[in-house]
């Protein structure tokens, strides 16, 4: 793969990317406009989508960053997004051009003050994974085989200046109007600046895999905090392939529902008794081991689920609530989905669609077991979500709607739903985190 010698890390230099990249883009319209005198709008429009999320994803990748961690959110939102966009920004999860090797000893020397020859016995300066906000390096140490983790060089400096450039696409996609809509950007700006603290991931990763340690077939890496820094990570190497290269092949029912019980058992525990969690679950943050167990990475994104917020979110999981009117009309105020300012159509729109919305999605918190290889289900999910982005009522009103716990718990569940699905996983037991010991 073709390695990467600069990022640019001055708003100014990062403004002209994006810049140059929507000039990318708007030739792709002209063309467009002109694909359609000669095919069906269906095809122009694909063709469109296609070179759109190529251009979009070619630029973001050259920034690293915000801007690509962005683009990684945004692929997990597969009933949003057309398939050429999900597809494209989904490489961002693991499959990025990484630094050259140049770069990486110099990023290496500004993070850590040293040569990595100085602080381990062998160090490949050629990257074996490289994602939106830093990337993976295999080292030697006593004997042992390590992954460290280095970050981009000016990541941490420019995530305010990239959502800032991010914001107005994300507002125009998701509907977002300018009345109060800062909360949200906050929460993800607070949530960046976190992921690129390194030494508070070590301390984050310590302590999921501490209280986590007991769930069947399910491993972590072990962290050196002496070989780590603010921007460098160092930790065991795991040997296993990512998750969708497993779920790609795999055939065999029972390894993929002893994956699924481990992955639900993992997310489950965290919700409900620690009430903070991992709340980056796409497929490069999980190794798939020789053994079938599950091997979870990556602790930089950590979620703390507030009380008032996690005791309405889950007292609407649950089917008598969801089909009581006026309860279920208090929990969305308490959830900030409805307010008091809203016209009656706007009252009206938001509670049935909610009310349909979590009738599909919280189903399987209704069984003991559940199927998540049943395409049905999440081919409802898929159609519900199509609908909704096409609806002309919706792009009517304002679709700034919920606490802003909804972006990270949200993201949440639909990555974990996606995996389970991708696993095929069947027969999963719902409330078995509750038994384990």
């Amino acid at each position: 793969m073709k390695t990467i010698d600069s990022i640019p890390t001055s708003k100014i230099q990062r403004a002209t990317k994006l810049v140059s990249t929507g000039a990318k883009v708007g030739v792709n319209y002209l063309k467009y406009y002109g694909d359609k005198l000669v095919n069906t709008e269906e095809e122009a429009k694909e063709r469109l989508n296609k070179n759109n999320a190529t251009d979009i994803y070619d630029g973001l990748k050259q920034l690293k960053g915000s801007a690509l961690k962005v683009a990684q959110m945004l692929s997990m939102e597969k009933s949003i997004l057309p398939q050429a966009y999900v597809e494209k920004f989904s490489l961002a999860q693991f499959s990025v051009p990484p630094l050259s090797p140049p770069l990486v000893i110099k990023t290496f020397k500004k993070y850590f003050g040293k040569h990595p020859n100085d602080l381990f016995d062998t160090f490949n300066a050629t990257s074996v994974n490289a994602a939106s906000i830093g990337q993976v390096h295999i080292a030697e140490k006593n004997g042992k085989k390590l992954a460290v983790k280095i970050q981009y060089p000016g990541v941490a400096e420019s995530i305010a200046s990239d959502l800032a450039m991010v914001k107005p696409i994300a507002m125009s996609m998701f509907n977002i109007k300018g009345k109060d809509s800062d909360k949200y950007f906050k929460e993800v700006e607070n949530k960046l600046v976190e992921e690129t603290n390194y030494n508070l991931e070590i301390v984050q990763s310590k302590e999921i895999s501490t209280a986590c340690g007991h769930i069947k077939h399910l491993k972590f890496p072990k962290y050196y905090e002496s070989l780590s820094s603010e921007r460098i990570i160092t930790m065991d190497y795991m040997e296993g392939e990512h998750l969708s290269e497993f779920t790609a092949y795999n055939t065999d029912q029972e390894k993929a529902n002893q994956l699924g019980q481990a992955l639900w058992d993992f997310y489950m525990f965290q919700i409900h008794q620690l009430k903070k969690v991992h709340a980056d679950p796409h497929p490069g943050n999980f190794l798939v081991s020789k053994d079938g167990a599950l091997i979870a990475l990556d602790f930089g994104c950590m979620k703390t689920i507030p009380m008032d917020f996690y005791t309405p979110y889950f007292e609407l999981a649950e089917q008598d609530n969801i089909n009581n009117k006026a309860y279920f009309v208090d929990k969305l105020y308490e959830l900030e989905i409805l307010k008091p300012d809203d016209s009656k159509a706007e009252l009206e729109f938001f509670t049935e669609m909610f009310h349909e919305m979590l009738s599909l999605f919280t189903q399987p918190f209704h069984q003991e077991h559940f199927d998540f290889s049943d395409a049905g289900f999440f081919g409802k999910i898929a159609e519900l979500g199509e609908r909704y982005s096409k609806s002309t009522d919706l792009k009517k009103m304002n679709g700034n709607r919920g606490s802003k716990h909804f972006i990270y718990i949200n993201r949440t569940f639909f990555g974990l739903y996606n995996l389970m699905f991708d696993l095929k996983a069947q027969n999963i037991k719902i409330n078995n985190y509750l038994y384990l010991s």
